[in-house]
This record gives C-alpha cells, structure tokens and sequence, in this order.
C-alpha cells in the first residue's frame, strides 16, 4: 500500500551558516534505508566540509546556484540544471552566489552521518 508523507522532518545542517534541510524521505522521516529525498535551501555564502560520502546524490536546483568541486574541478549548477556526484568520491557543496539556492538531493542509499564521511574541521 502506498504511504503519504504529510511533511519532512528538519534536519541539522553542517557547515559555516544556517542552511534548511528538509528531509521528505530518508532514514529519519520515514525509516527508508535505500534513499532519502530532501529539499535545500541554502543562503549566500554558505559551505560545508569537503566529504566522501558512500553513496550517490543526484541534485537538482530549483533556483540559484550550487557549487560542487571535486577533485577534477568545480562545477557551476544553475536553476534548471542538475548533476550527479558519485559515491566514494571527494566531493564539497557551496552556495557562493547572492541569492544562495534552493534545490532537492536525492541520495542513494539513503543519507546517514555515519556513511557520509565529512573531512575534519
């Protein structure tokens, strides 16, 4: 039988600023081990630590721009436009531009802090 979500559970964000995590499906929402789906909103000029997480996140952005350096170079991801960082690989998120972003990631497995493998501070 299908399952309604009805509405995500806030997650806390790493990183220099504020940023919301809303988490839709995923590990603490609704107890699914195989993908989370949460929604982003990420203010000007916020990073997080560099990280080499076991599983693939696919990121659309809705709206600004997200930054994704890897260790072959940076990617500008705009509105309308999505990419792809595969798992076991170094991987940082930024929203350097003015107005931030806003955008949904898709983690397959699902997102966890034990499997995501952030760099030291």
């Amino acid at each position: 039988m299908a399952k309604l979500i009805e509405q995500p559970t806030r997650i806390k964000p790493a990183g220099n600023k504020p940023k919301l995590i809303d988490e839709f499906i995923g590990r603490v929402n609704s107890g699914t081990d195989q993908i989370s789906i949460a929604r982003m909103h990420s203010p000007s000029g916020w990073e997080e630590p560099g990280q080499t997480p076991e599983f693939d996140e696919y990121t659309l952005v809705l709206s600004g721009q997200l930054r994704v350096e890897t260790k072959e170079g940076v990617i500008e991801v705009n509105a309308g436009q999505a990419v792809i960082a595969f798992r076991n690989e170094w991987v940082r998120y930024s929203t350097p531009g003015p107005e931030g972003a806003e955008y949904i990631a898709v983690c397959t497995q699902a997102f966890s802090p034990e499997t995501v493998h952030r760099d030291p501070d």
